[in-house]
């Protein structure tokens, strides 16, 4: 399947991170005080560490390959799909259903191959909706899991980011007596950490866990629409009222038909 990079994604975390850091800056900071490397190591490791726990090592080793198909996601060529199925059903009106059969490796959608040669193998319409709903169902449990350590890293990162403030405030108090000066700067230093682990939450991690989201409901409807094509050529529907029902379930900006 094609994907194509996704620029609200990368725009977002670009002008997300130069608003907070900008904004920094125009204070009076320098980016070098916001890079402080105890401070990150908490939040980044202790978020990391906590995710590993609650999940598992191969959600963790996933981490990358989803950040990256938050900001790559597949491309939905729903319009290709619902053209073929169009074309697929005067086939099968005119010719009946084997003669699909021909086409079934050159369908667009690999989900839609797969329920075309059942159906051209003769498998009833219970058992085909029953079949496909099925797999529907597991694809959407399997992308629920996925986003999901993007929601449980969102929850853990302000708190690893707490507990970075609170060592960095009681190695301040420890050292009080000395040059007040440095113990304003230690201060500051010690709010880094809570910068960061509120930062990485709200920039970065639930962010991602609803692009994850957005990815699967509309591969989601994209599996939907291709049941209910296949559907509707099983049942012999005529291929302008297919077109209607499948352009139906599409935002009313992408739908072409002239029945909607």
């Amino acid at each position: 399947m094609n994907s194509r990079w996704d620029a609200g994604t990368i725009l977002g975390l670009a002008l997300g991170f130069s608003v907070v850091f900008g904004s920094f800056v125009l204070e009076g900071g320098t980016i070098g005080g916001l890079i402080l490397l105890p401070a990150m190591a908490i939040v980044f490791g202790g978020t990391i560490a906590a995710a590993m726990i609650g999940t598992s090592m191969s959600s963790i080793t996933s981490i990358g390959r989803l950040m990256f198909l938050a900001v790559r996601p597949p491309i939905q060529d729903v319009r290709s799909t619902i053209d073929s199925i169009v074309f697929y059903s005067s086939v099968a009106r005119r010719e009946g259903l084997f003669a699909l059969e021909k086409f079934i490796d050159t369908a667009p959608h690999q989900f839609l191959q797969k329920i075309l040669r059942l159906t051209v193998d003769g498998i009833d319409p219970h058992s085909l909706r029953g079949l496909a709903e099925t797999e529907i169902h597991y694809v959407g449990d399997r992308h629920a899991r996925n986003a999901a350590i993007f929601h449980k890293m969102g929850g853990y990162s302000p708190t690893m980011g707490i507990i970075g403030t609170v060592m960095g405030l009681i190695a301040t108090l420890a050292a009080a007596g000395e040059d007040p000066d440095t113990l304003i700067r230690h201060i500051a230093t010690a709010f880094i950490a809570t910068l960061w682990g509120v930062l990485m939450a709200n920039i970065v991690w639930l962010p991602i866990h609803d692009k994850l989201k957005k990815i699967h409901d509309e591969e989601s409807m994209h599996l939907d629409l291709i049941l209910e094509g296949v559907q509707g050529i099983q049942a012999g529907e005529i291929p302008s009222v297919i077109k209607a029902k499948l352009e139906s379930m599409l935002p009313h900006s992408e739908r072409n038909s002239v029945l909607v």
